[in-house]
């Protein structure tokens, strides 16, 4: 997990200084997949939210560099979901404009902050699993069979039966894996959920 444990503290200290790329290369790849599934959450497509994504973190960094992010008024959190949460009203009046919004996602109230809050903390809790699975396979001898049953039922929350038989275990096997998995990412994911801490 090399530079994965760096608390966001130490990333946004590091931002502040323009040379700096390995530190902007590890907010952007920490936050950027957040900021993607939350605005994915509130309804937007793939490309839309990808936009917003580089636009929430561009804008971010900006701010940050210009001294207007002060730690004291807010979560980090806080701070992107504003962003976000603004473009993703400009989107939507722009498509309600061109008669393109769809589906009942639209209806999602941007003024709701206990919603927002769900879902971004939903995101933050799939990048870190993500992140720590990553961690798993990189430096244990875990066998990948084991990994993926483990993410087959509990990331795409696919039923015991149909994990079995797409691994070829059975479905006491794929519970163990569960549990093996589960025991071992348990330190992992303390690591990473300090470094994550969004207090700063």
């Amino acid at each position: 997990m090399l530079d994965s444990t760096r608390t966001t503290t130490a990333l946004l200290d590091g931002l502040h200084d323009e040379a700096n790329a390995e530190v902007w290369e590890l907010f952007d790849r920490r936050y950027r997949p957040i900021v993607i599934g939350f605005a994915k959450r509130l309804g937007l497509s793939d490309v839309d939210a990808a936009d917003v994504a580089q636009e929430t973190l561009t804008r971010f960094l900006t701010e940050h560099r210009d001294n207007k992010y002060n730690r004291e008024r807010g979560r980090l959190r806080s701070w992107l979901v504003g962003i976000a949460r603004s473009r993703i009203a400009q989107m939507r009046r722009k498509r309600a404009t061109k008669r393109e919004w769809r589906g009942e996602s639209a209806f999602v109230d941007l003024s709701d902050d206990a919603t927002l809050t769900q879902a971004w903390n939903a995101e933050r809790r799939l990048a870190m699993l993500r992140e720590a699975l990553t961690a798993l396979r990189d430096s244990s001898k875990t066998s990948e069979k084991t990994i993926e049953a483990f993410e087959m039922l509990m990331v795409q929350q696919q039923p015991a039966p149909a994990v079995a038989e797409a691994l070829g275990m059975s479905t006491h096997d794929v519970y163990l894996a569960k549990n093996r998995v589960a025991t071992k990412l348990r330190d992992i994911l303390a690591n990473l959920n300090r470094a994550y801490d969004e207090e700063a």
